[in-house]
C-alpha cells in the first residue's frame, strides 16, 4: 500500500547513466549551462540598457531570454547536483513543482513565439500603424497573456499527473520529471488522460502555429512586393532568425507530446528533451545576436564605452 501513497521518492535515472563518459558529459553540460545563463542574461541586460533596443521586438526577445534562463534552471542544476553528489532521488512534491514550472515555461514560450511572429507581421505589413498596434500597453498585455496561458497548462496537467497511483518501479527514465516519463510509472489506466493531454497539446500548438503561419504568409507576400532589395534583405534576415527558433522549439515539442508511443524510447526521449531544454537556450541568444545588426551595434557601443571608461580611470 505504501507504493500507492505517492509520497515516496522517485529515482531519476538521468542523462549521465546513458553515457560511456559521464564525467566528460557532465563538464559539457556545465559549460553549456553557464553559456546559456550568461548569454541570455547579457542579452536581457543589453536590451534594457540600450535605448535603441527599447522596441516591441526586443522586449519580446528579452522575455524569451528570461524564459530560457528560468527553464534551463528548473532542470539542469538538479541533474548536475545529482551527478556530483551521487544522489538521484527526487521527492513527489519536488517532482510536481519541477513539472509545473517546466510546463508553465514551455507553454508560455509557445505563445510568446506566436506574439513575436505577430509583431514582425505588423512591423513589415503595417509599418505606419506599428506604433499604435504594438504600443507598450499592447506588448504588456500580450506577454501577460503568454505567461497566463502557459500557467494554465501547468495547473491543468501537473495535479492530474501527480495524483495517479504509482505502484510500479519508482525509476523515471529521464533527467527530470517530464509528464510522459512519469506517466509510464502509473499502474492505472491512463489512456483517457493521455488522450486529454494530446488534445491539450494540439490546442497549445495549434493556436500559436496558426498565428505564426498566417503572419509569415502575409510577411512573405509583402517582402515579395517590396521594390527595395535592401528592405527585402533586412525583413528576411529578421524573420529567418525567428523561424529558426520556432522550428527548433516546436519540432522537439511535437516529437515529445504528439507522436505515438511507438516512436518513443527512453533514450530518444532524453536526447530530444536535452536538445530543447539544454541546447535551445544557448542557441537563442546566438541566433538573435550574431544575425542582428542592432544587437551587435549595441554590443560594440557598450564595449567602446567600457574601453573609454578604462582609459579615463588610468
Amino acid at each position: 500500500m505504501a507504493n500507492h501513497t505517492g509520497q515516496l521518492d522517485f529515482i531519476l535515472v538521468g542523462l549521465f547513466s546513458q553515457s560511456k563518459h559521464p564525467a566528460l558529459l557532465c563538464v559539457v553540460v556545465v559549460v553549456i549551462f553557464l553559456m546559456a545563463l550568461s548569454g541570455n542574461s547579457f542579452l536581457i541586460f543589453l536590451i534594457h540598457s540600450d535605448a535603441h533596443l527599447h522596441t516591441p521586438m526586443y522586449f519580446f526577445i528579452s522575455q524569451l531570454s528570461l524564459m530560457d534562463v528560468m527553464y534551463i534552471s528548473v532542470t539542469v542544476p538538479k541533474m548536475l547536483m545529482d551527478q556530483v553528489l551521487v544522489v538521484n532521488k527526487i521527492s513527489a512534491p519536488e517532482c510536481g513543482m519541477q513539472m509545473f514550472l517546466y510546463l508553465t515555461l514551455v507553454g508560455s514560450e509557445f505563445f510568446l513565439l506566436a506574439a513575436m511572429a505577430y509583431d514582425r507581421y505588423v512591423a513589415i505589413c503595417h509599418p505606419l500603424r506599428y506604433s499604435v498596434l504594438m504600443s507598450h500597453r499592447v506588448c504588456l498585455l500580450l506577454v501577460s497573456g503568454c505567461w497566463i496561458l502557459g500557467s494554465v497548462d501547468g495547473f491543468m496537467l501537473t495535479p492530474i499527473t501527480m495524483t495517479f497511483p504509482f505502484c510500479r518501479s519508482r525509476e523515471i527514465h529521464h533527467f527530470f520529471c517530464e509528464v510522459p516519463a512519469v506517466m509510464k510509472l502509473s499502474c492505472s489506466d491512463t489512456s483517457l488522460y493521455e488522450t486529454l493531454m494530446y488534445l491539450c497539446c494540439v490546442l497549445m500548438l495549434l493556436i500559436p502555429v496558426t498565428v505564426i503561419s498566417s503572419s509569415y504568409s502575409f510577411i512573405l507576400l509583402t517582402i515579395h512586393r517590396m521594390s527595395s532589395a535592401e528592405g527585402r534583405k533586412k525583413a528576411f534576415a529578421t524573420c529567418s532568425s525567428h523561424m529558426a527558433v520556432v522550428i527548433l522549439f516546436y519540432g522537439a515539442a511535437v516529437y515529445t507530446y504528439m507522436l505515438p508511443s511507438s516512436y518513443h524510447s527512453p533514450e530518444k526521449d532524453m536526447v530530444v528533451s536535452a536538445f530543447y531544454t539544454i541546447l535551445t537556450p544557448v542557441l537563442n541568444p546566438l541566433i538573435y545576436s550574431l544575425r542582428n545588426k542592432d544587437v551587435t551595434g549595441a554590443l560594440k557601443k557598450m564595449l567602446n564605452e567600457v574601453s573609454v571608461f578604462q582609459k579615463t580611470v588610468k
